[in-house]
């Protein structure tokens, strides 16, 4: 999904999106209750946040994208519903990371020790959390090198395992917390062990 970032103003064009606007206001930064009410007035609009409070809107995935993550996360739904050890989340859904960054990976799941240790307040609005495993799907107008960055910091910020799904370059970047990624270039499948006990995607499933 193509970002467009930004720290004030009264609105923006997201880009490459004629049309859609982004209603900012005055302020150059949020609360994290005035940033969830931003996110309200702003339904049409997918919005993260960097760790410096930094604005980031995002446009609606590429048709063809959001086909693949859709059927990923249906495999993820499936297999974390008969797992039971845990919840599956789609790409909508925002966690605020430790270092208050907010983001929406394009799939997620949350070991439910994990997620029964938090509080009322911290599952709140967007849930104070990392996720165990995330998955970011890129499109062909993402930077291969922000989502990278993406990555890193969901490493830096508690997750267990994170899948990047290249299917321009049917290439997959597995991360790993203190490790170097490791690339696999055009596997047939790629295995969730050890945090996701018994779940195998076969990429054919994804990209065809």
């Amino acid at each position: 999904m193509t970002p467009s970032t930004t720290t004030a103003g009264q609105k923006i064009e997201v880009w490459g999106y004629p049309g859609m606007e982004v209603e900012l206001g005055t302020q150059r930064s949020f609360s994290d209750e005035e940033f969830l009410e931003f996110c309200r007035r702003n339904p049409d609009a997918r919005i993260e946040r960097d760790s410096t409070g930094e604005i980031i809107i995002m446009a609606p995935a590429y048709t063809e994208t959001g086909g693949m993550n859709s059927g990923l996360s249906g495999l993820v739904w499936l297999w974390a519903r008969q797992d039971g050890t845990g919840r599956a989340f789609e790409s909508s859904t925002g966690f605020t990371l430790p270092n208050r960054a907010l983001r929406s990976p394009d799939t997620s799941w949350v070991s439910y020790e994990k997620w029964n240790a938090l509080s009322d307040d911290e599952r709140t609005g967007f849930a104070k959390i990392c996720p165990d495993f995330v998955v970011e799907l890129r499109s062909s107008s993402d930077s291969l090198a922000k989502v990278k960055e993406k990555m890193t910091e969901y490493m830096e910020n508690g997750a267990l395992l994170g899948w990047l799904i290249d299917p321009i370059e049917k290439r997959i970047y597995v991360y790993r917390p203190s490790a170097e990624p490791e690339v696999l270039n055009d596997p047939e499948t790629i295995s969730g062990e050890p945090v996701l006990h018994g779940f195998l995607l076969e990429l054919k499933e994804i990209w065809g």
